[in-house]
Formats: C-alpha cells, sequence, structure tokens
C-alpha cells in the first residue's frame, strides 16, 4: 500500500512538472504582452505578418555593437559589397523565423547620412537606427518613434591620456582641467555640457576626423569615441600609443540618451505593427542569445567586413574585446527592471529637459511620450 501511494505521488508531482515546463519553458513562449501567443514567430510564422524581407538601416559599418541585429543572420547569408548589405534567412538559435534580414550598413558607406535620411528617401526600408537627442532635433521634419533599445546605456565616451592627466577621473575634471575637447561637432552632449557649465565654449573643437593621429600625435587633448572599441585600438592596435586610455561614459556624466534604438517612421506604425509585435520580442531574445554566446553575429560582422573590403577594419580579436566589454560595462543590460529593450520615459524626457536648456532647437510641445513605446516588448525577456 505504501509503495502505491508513492508512485501516485511520484506521477502526480512528475506530471505537474512536465505542464509547467510546457508552461515556462522559456522567452520564446511569449508575445509582446507575456501571454503565450509569439511561440508561432518563434517557429517561422514572421512570413504571415512581416515583409519576406525585413530591411533595417544602422548608423555605422558592421561592429559589434550592432550584435543582436547579426545573431539574426542565418548561413547562407550574402554580402553585397557595393552597397555595403548583408542579406540572410532570419534564424535564431537554429530556428528559422520564414523571413529574410537586411541589414545595411551606415556612416561612411552611405555618405555619413543619417538612417532616418535614407528612411525617408528609400521606401524599401522599414526600420532605422536612431538616438534620443537626434530623434528631437529631427522631429519636426523626419520623425522615428522609437520600438526597442538593443543597448542600454550608451556607449559614447569621453576619453583622455591617464599619463598626462593623472588625477582627471571623469569628464567634469575635464571641464575644470580646461581640456581641449577633439569632437566630431559641437551640437548634443557638448553643447548641454557648456550650458551646465561642465564646459566651457573655448574647449571644444570640432575637427575630429575619426582618425587616431591628434590624439596621439599631441597627448594633452580628450576626444570621443566609443568605449567598447577605442581603449582595445589604443592599447592592441595602435602601436605608437600601446595603452588604454582613461575615459567616462557619456551616461555616467548625466548624458543618458538611448543610443542606436530601433526606430520606425510614424505613418509606417500601423502598417508594420503586426510584424513588430512579433519581431520586436524576437529581437529582445536575439540580445539574451547574444550575451550568451556572441560568436554568431561576431563571425558575420569580421566576415563582411573583410568582403567590405574598405576602409573600416575590424577583428575577431577586437569583436570579442568588444562583447566582453559591452556586457562588463553594462552596455547591453536590463533597464531598472528585468526587462531588456524596453525604454524609459524620465530619461528621454531629462534629455529633452537639457537640450531646450542649452538652446537646442526642437519641438516646443514635444515629450518624451511622443517619441518612443513599449508597446511592442515582452515584459518577461530579460538577460
Amino acid at each position: 500500500m505504501r509503495n502505491t501511494k508513492w508512485s501516485r505521488l511520484l506521477s502526480l508531482l512528475l506530471a505537474l512538472a512536465l505542464v509547467a515546463a510546457a508552461c515556462g519553458d522559456d522567452d520564446s513562449d511569449t508575445d509582446a504582452e507575456g501571454d503565450g501567443d509569439g511561440e508561432a514567430a518563434a517557429a517561422g510564422a514572421l512570413s504571415d505578418v512581416c515583409p519576406a524581407t525585413l530591411v533595417i538601416q544602422t548608423d555605422w559599418w558592421a561592429e559589434a555593437e550592432h550584435g543582436a541585429l547579426y545573431q539574426l543572420i542565418g548561413d547562407g547569408y550574402t554580402v553585397d559589397v557595393e552597397n555595403r548589405i548583408v542579406t540572410g534567412p532570419m534564424v535564431l538559435d537554429g530556428e528559422e523565423l520564414g523571413i529574410d534580414f537586411e541589414i545595411r550598413s551606415g556612416g561612411p558607406s552611405i555618405g555619413f547620412a543619417a538612417p532616418r535620411v535614407q528612411m525617408y528617401t528609400d521606401d524599401s526600408i522599414h526600420l532605422g537606427y536612431t538616438t534620443t537627442d537626434s530623434q528631437a532635433t529631427s522631429w519636426d521634419d523626419l520623425p522615428l518613434i522609437s520600438v526597442m533599445a538593443p543597448l542600454e546605456v550608451n556607449p559614447q565616451i569621453v576619453m583622455w591620456d591617464p599619463d598626462t592627466y593623472p588625477d582627471v577621473e571623469t569628464i567634469a575634471d575635464v571641464g575644470e582641467a580646461g581640456i581641449e575637447v577633439n569632437l566630431f561637432g559641437v551640437d548634443g552632449f557638448p553643447e548641454a555640457f557648456v550650458a551646465q557649465g561642465i564646459w566651457t565654449e573655448d574647449q571644444l573643437n570640432p575637427s575630429y576626423d575619426g582618425t587616431p593621429a591628434r590624439f596621439i600625435a599631441e597627448g594633452d587633448i580628450a576626444q570621443q569615441g566609443f568605449a567598447s572599441a577605442e581603449p582595445y585600438n589604443y592599447e592592441f592596435v595602435f602601436e605608437e600609443y600601446g595603452k588604454a586610455p582613461a575615459f567616462e561614459l557619456l551616461h555616467d556624466a548625466g548624458w543618458q540618451v538611448y543610443s542606436q534604438t530601433i526606430g520606425v517612421k510614424p505613418d509606417d506604425l500601423e502598417e508594420l505593427r503586426p510584424c513588430l509585435e512579433q519581431f520586436i520580442p524576437v529581437l529582445q531574445r536575439a540580445v539574451v542569445s547574444w550575451a550568451d554566446d556572441a560568436s554568431i553575429s561576431n563571425d558575420v560582422i569580421v566576415d563582411a567586413v573583410a568582403q567590405f573590403d574598405a576602409d573600416w577594419v575590424y577583428s575577431a580579436e577586437l569583436a570579442d574585446w568588444s562583447v566582453e566589454q559591452q556586457l562588463e560595462l553594462g552596455l547591453v543590460s536590463n533597464g531598472p527592471d528585468d526587462t531588456v529593450g524596453n525604454m524609459e520615459a524620465s530619461r528621454i524626457q531629462a534629455i529633452l529637459d537639457a537640450q531646450r536648456g542649452a538652446g537646442i532647437d526642437i519641438p516646443e510641445d514635444l515629450t518624451a511620450e511622443d517619441m518612443f513605446t513599449n508597446e511592442f516588448i515582452d515584459d518577461s525577456i530579460g538577460l
């Protein structure tokens, strides 16, 4: 009798465990509301709701900061060398999603045109990268609505030589020391820092051309860059420098934009809504997959850049280091909750307020809620 009772109890517990596993196996079975309807997207049914080829315009050459996108490129992809485009079947963790994914390089590869400009001149582009501050300044003419933030923290930094300035630890210290800052331009965060008294206007030099020459030769200037790229290059690639520069993230200095978000044109939102309801949770899961094993995306990125055969060079070593740095610094991470990819209105509103305080021209009636939506985010997906 005792054995029979234990057998029945064991069978019941096993059945309950199987039911629980079926209901909560992983995040791939949840949709944007977390109620389970998203399973179809992971089984290949994006073809029912998305364009046959979903096209996204990035802001730079292929690089590890774009890792979540390239994590979705499956075997058999092609590289359009002339136009710097990678196209392949959309695949997540070995599961085909039923459509192709086309990733277009930006920055120098398109004459430094902003992704939004490309989107408004080429209707074949469905999504594009954008950033909080430039969203605001372009709102009247080229508006984009952010629907996901693969990066939680903006990778941009200001860096300086640690031997020349051993007592400088922050961006504010750069201002107090009166150090010249080599910049791509002075609109955006430099203007805000001047308005906030962090820097003075005569410190700003907008002549930075992206090369390391001035920083290495002069040694006493500060310079903007990416935390997930420049420290590696200056230590391991630029042998004449041969050390890691000191730096602080703009985010830690108070300029907390969402960088490289996934943007859609407002007029396209309704048409793309069924696709976004399925695709955005897929992209969230791609961020998690990338954080677990970025070798898929890194292999595609390094191969694509090699095939492009342009001035942009990207090694496997830099890609691997960049992934580690992004995770260590929290550039890719959950927000203040347990969800990856969602955005906070308060952060966006703080940037709008800072832009207005600096006299930057943005629409008077623009609010944070106009610029983003979390409606496609699956709250259950996180790192």
